[in-house]
C-alpha cells in the first residue's frame, strides 16, 4: 500500500469583541490621521462660494425634467 498522509487540521483563533467599557472594539488598527493630513492627502480645496458645488449634470433642460419626473414617480409609486 502506498503512504497516504494524513491532515492535521488545528483550530483557528479567532478574535472575540464585547461592548462593555473596556472594550476596544471599532477600534481601528491604522495609525490615526488629522483631518488636515486627510485633506492635504486627498489635494482638496475649501468651498469658497456655491460655484464651486456647481456641475454640468445634466445635458439638456429636457433631460433634467425626465430625472425630476422619474424621481418623483417613484417616490410615490408605493403611496399609492
Amino acid at each position: 500500500m502506498m503512504g497516504t498522509r494524513s491532515t492535521v487540521v488545528e483550530p483557528a483563533e479567532v478574535p472575540m469583541s464585547t461592548s462593555g467599557p473596556d472594550s476596544s472594539a471599532g477600534t481601528s488598527i491604522r495609525p490615526r490621521v488629522s483631518v488636515e493630513q486627510l485633506l492635504a492627502a486627498k489635494n482638496t480645496r475649501p468651498i469658497r462660494s456655491l460655484d464651486d458645488l456647481a456641475a454640468d449634470t445634466f445635458e439638456s433642460d429636457e433631460e433634467l425634467e425626465e430625472f425630476l419626473a422619474f424621481t418623483y414617480a417613484e417616490r410615490h409609486r408605493d403611496l399609492a
